[in-house]
């Protein structure tokens, strides 16, 4: 592990393990056959799953310009993935919900990878296991400091 003064480099090491996870945890949805999705029409249909929103809302809440949610929902539309609903108010403006296989596939993506981490969080020694349901609350904050000191695209 790398050293700082001989202490270890939390950043340094957290970053370095942070791809390899991600990535172990995306093959299980080779391995269950389901459809491969890139991560940003995921994390925009995560932002759908809670509730219909307008494409400025979902830019926002995903940090991205409106371009690039034009852009992914452009190629969710047509592969059923997003449904563009209009205003009954205003013309110009639509809504964007997740389809119902969207929501299907989200729910096999999460079941599948839930099991992946449950079998491997069960191979591991309880002090390893305690460590990590500690270590969540902590998580969650580090998420939040930097979503608050990252800038957004849009």
């Amino acid at each position: 592990m790398p050293r700082q003064n001989g202490v270890m480099d939390t950043a340094t090491e957290f970053g370095r393990l942070l791809g390899p996870l991600r990535r172990a945890v995306l093959r299980t949805r080779h391995t269950a056959e389901l459809p491969d999705l890139p991560e940003a029409q995921i994390e925009l249909l995560r932002v759908l799953a809670a509730g219909d929103a307008t494409p400025r809302e979902v830019a926002a809440r995903l940090r991205v310009a409106p371009s690039t949610v034009s852009n992914l929902v452009r190629a969710m539309t047509a592969a059923g993935l997003v449904e563009r609903i209009p205003s009954t108010v205003d013309l110009r403006t639509v809504r964007l919900a997740a389809s119902p296989k969207a929501l299907d596939m989200l729910d096999a993506y999460d079941r599948t990878s839930t099991a992946a981490l449950r079998r491997a969080l069960d191979g591991l020694a309880p002090s390893s296991r305690e460590a990590l349901e500690r270590a969540l609350p902590a998580l969650d904050d580090l998420l939040a400091a930097l979503e608050a000191e990252a800038p957004g695209e849009g």
